[in-house]
């Protein structure tokens, strides 16, 4: 199943080499199970989001290697993608970028001629592809453009879609500068967040600010900078990974975290026996 990964400082611009090349299960090492495509988006010194993505594995993709070893930024997502039958393309490839806002989804939504129809010809202008997951956004960012708030938005959006379509899985990550919204909905994937108090950051693998753009180092302890890191599975051995709960949506705000719960159960779950035959292969869960 595609894999996703997110990672903010609250401030500090950094690189994520570690984690998208280095790590025992880092993003790179993830796409040889997810080979259909991969993307990193970060946001720029004016914050405004910028986004790097082809339908190539990380693993085997030169620019993945370079800009994950250079790029600087407070806020980062990330994405390697195993198709559930839309084209490898490009414009298929996660992340997304809406109305200054960062996205990447893992799972399964059924029935989107329906979600469609939610959809206002404006909010259909933003959708360059042919994913479940790309509606799935436009209508998160219509919903949080009616309502004026990005958490009421994503939280009214998701309510509508559990009420109202078949899901297998629904989990996201959702980024603004500086800000980092993750929902594992309902229970049938994982996602692991690692807080920054709890010592994710130890030794050789620390972050240091960034001392003029475009120059990052590897750091020990002195100086490091916290960070939170969000991933489909666990990337290394650190026993401060946590599982987060079925139905929760962590709202990360700089540093400041809050985990809410405001969401009822799917009224249609899919089974891995509804799927059809590609559904089912990029469900699997990963081994490896």
């Amino acid at each position: 199943m595609c894999r996703l990964f997110g990672l903010t400082t609250g401030g500090p611009r950094v690189e994520t080499a570690f984690w998208l090349l280095d790590a025992p299960d880092s993003l790179r090492a993830q796409s040889l199970r997810m080979p259909d495509g991969a993307g990193i988006g970060w946001f720029s010194l004016g914050d405004e989001p910028v986004r790097d993505r082809a339908p190539l594995a990380a693993h085997t993709s030169s620019d993945f290697d370079l800009l994950a070893r250079n790029i600087v930024s407070h806020t980062f997502v990330a994405h390697v993608r195993y198709s559930s039958g839309t084209a490898l393309d490009v414009h298929n490839t996660h992340p997304f970028d809406m109305n200054d806002r960062l996205f990447a989804h893992n799972g399964v939504v059924r029935d989107m001629d329906v979600l469609s129809t939610w959809l206002s010809d404006v909010d259909k202008a933003l959708i360059e592809g042919h994913t479940d997951s790309e509606l799935v956004f436009a209508y998160i960012t219509a919903e949080i453009r009616r309502l004026g708030d990005t958490t009421e938005g994503l939280i009214s959006a998701v309510r509508r879609i559990g009420a109202e379509l078949p899901i297998y899985s629904l989990n996201i990550l959702l980024a603004e500068a500086n800000r980092l919204w993750a929902l594992r909905y309902p229970e049938t994937h994982e996602l692991w967040v690692l807080r920054p108090e709890l010592g994710g950051f130890a030794g050789t693998r620390a972050l240091a600010p960034v001392a003029e753009p475009g120059r990052m180092e590897i750091s020990g302890t002195d100086g490091a900078v916290p960070a939170f890191v969000l991933a489909s599975e666990r990337m290394d051995a650190d026993p401060d990974w946590r599982l987060m709960e079925p139905g929760e949506l962590l709202v990360i705000d700089g540093l400041d975290a809050t985990s809410l719960f405001p969401f009822d159960k799917p009224t249609t779950v899919l089974t891995r026996a509804d799927l059809s035959g590609n559904e089912l292969r990029s469900q699997e869960p990963a081994t490896v």
